[in-house]
């Protein structure tokens, strides 16, 4: 049976801009250990938001359950509405990764330095990242900036970025926007691996249903009406 992680029940985000509502709601989703899956959207489905919730940086609007599942259950829910911050931000940095579309790097900062300065915070040490930059093939380019980097080797060194201090969940915001497909497809198989083998959580985010079809667990996409002329509402949904 799969462990399961975190749990959200009727979860709902309100944003508002220049007049108009934009609403995310979640009826119930749930994150089991090792899954891989992937979230198919558009641009203004409400993924972002989506990410920013489950990375715990965003308060729901409204939520009947948002639970975390370590060693103990954390209510996320009750943190929140207590502005428990620094437990919140200790969650994030413990038992989260997060990769971007570009790879976020600082480009002064050399491959090896960009990890160092990830691996510090959670104490890690260069023996183990050249052990995993050697497993995703980019021990080579250790001492390369990032603008001598092709697109998938930033995107490989931003995933060792991201899995480094061993997180039980990593949200990938389209890290295969921009690189070719054959490329792309060595990404996937990459956060695959990874999943399987550690028991990670990756929740991905993509365009290209065909791409993540083979490998993904659970597949969902939004449901996106206008309500009105100044509410939008978009509903998450298994596909």
């Amino acid at each position: 049976m799969a462990t399961l992680i975190l749990e959200l029940k009727n979860v709902l985000k309100q944003r508002e801009q220049g007049g108009a509502t934009f609403e995310l709601c979640i009826q119930h989703l749930q994150l089991n250990q090792g899954q891989f899956i992937a979230i198919v959207a558009e641009s203004g489905c409400g993924k972002s938001t989506l990410l920013d919730m489950l990375s715990l940086v965003s308060k729901p609007t409204t939520a009947e359950q948002f639970t975390y599942y370590d060693s103990e259950i954390i209510d996320i829910k009750r943190l929140w509405e207590q502005q428990q911050e620094e437990i919140l931000a200790k969650l994030r940095r413990s038992h989260f990764g997060y990769v971007l579309q570009t790879g976020g790097l600082l480009p002064f900062l050399t491959v090896l330095q960009n990890l160092q300065l990830a691996s510090e915070i959670n104490g890690f040490h260069d023996l183990e990242i050249k052990k995993l930059a050697k497993r995703l093939d980019i021990s080579n380019i250790l001492n390369k900036k990032p603008q001598y980097l092709s697109g998938g080797q930033r995107q490989r060194v931003a995933i060792l970025r991201a899995i480094t201090h061993h997180p039980q969940i990593i949200l990938a915001d389209e890290p295969t926007a921009a690189v070719d497909e054959t490329r792309a497809l060595h990404i996937i198989e990459d956060f695959h691996t990874i999943a399987k083998e550690n028991g990670t959580i990756i929740v991905m985010v993509t365009h290209n249903h065909n791409l993540v079809a083979p490998f993904a667990d659970v597949t969902y996409g939004f449901n996106v009406s206008d309500v009105s002329d100044t509410l939008t509402k978009s509903s998450l949904l298994k596909l």
